[in-house]
């Protein structure tokens, strides 16, 4: 079923999500002023590294991670444009040039991410209050309009993998905050803030972006806790999910047809053939 709205078509599925995107911003703003009270960090644009002991686990690992990502890059065109997956991003980029690549999302596994990088997704696994795990990846000249994320009860996390030499040209801005990122080297910050990101250099920039539960007191990390897995059940969650498997499946279905194409483009090389004196070799 389809509707014509403003001269475009939408699904009754496509305009669900919209719908749960507006009511869970609504819902949420209190929700977030209390949090932003509450938390055991403070409420700010950046965090003190030293405040997330797991981190430095995850920088003595770097170089793993990007091993992965690198072999990630060599199909660089045949992964998902980030609005492929979670559609509310075509506000901010609505071209090919910001790609992702999901291990984990809200609570579920993608299977195909978690099978190409097994070493950075048990990583994940041994993150506190890890509820989101990517590869986020920036051709060269993009630019990632200003924006916000969904809900505070989350803080981001960045680690630079592949980092233009021309540093100070890739940059991310958290409120009036600046960063540039360096390879093995992390960053947590607030995107409940307003933030930017510019690659303006001729490079690509790959991080690693992991989303972690604010620590809060309790009962208000338990409530926390529960606001998620509600996150994870909600329409605009599952249309993500429900996008990232078809993509796996197209991916998987691709691969197939190559190989396949291979092996037919390869037939008869390993048969007989006759020899000058008339005999066969091998």
């Amino acid at each position: 079923m389809r509707a014509v709205t403003g001269g475009s078509q939408k699904s009754l599925w496509e305009r669900t999500v919209e719908l749960t995107i507006a009511l869970g911003e609504r819902i949420l703003a209190p929700v977030e002023r209390f949090i932003g009270e509450r938390s055991l960090v403070g409420d700010a644009t950046f965090f003190p590294l030293e405040r997330f002991p797991w981190v430095a686990h995850v920088e003595d690992n770097w170089t793993v991670i990007r091993e992965e990502a690198e072999r990630l890059l060599e199909e660089q065109a045949e992964l998902p444009n980030f609005q492929d997956i979670s559609r509310d991003q075509v506000e901010i980029t609505a071209d090919d040039r910001w790609k992702t690549f999901f291990l984990y999302g809200y609570g579920f596994e993608a299977k195909l991410g978690v099978q190409m990088c097994p070493r950075t997704a048990a990583l994940m696994r041994e993150i506190p209050g890890m509820t989101t795990a990517m590869i986020s990846i920036l051709s060269p000249r993009k630019h990632i309009l200003d924006h916000r994320g969904p809900y505070k009860g989350v803080l981001r996390y960045h680690l630079g993998l592949v980092v233009p030499a021309d540093a100070r040209s890739c940059r991310i801005r958290v409120g009036e905050d600046v960063r540039h990122w360096e390879e093995g080297k992390s960053m947590i910050f607030d995107d409940t803030f307003n933030h930017e990101v510019w690659n303006d250099t001729d490079e690509t920039r790959v991080v690693l972006f992991v989303d972690v539960l604010r620590p809060l007191p309790f009962p208000e990390s338990a409530i926390n806790r529960a606001i998620i897995r509600a996150i994870g059940y909600s329409p605009f969650v599952l249309d993500a999910r429900r996008n990232q498997e078809a993509w796996e499946r197209r991916y998987l279905e691709r691969k197939r047809a190559r190989e396949s194409a291979a092996a037919a483009g390869s037939g008869g090389h390993g048969e007989t053939q006759p020899s000058p004196a008339g005999h066969t070799t091998a």
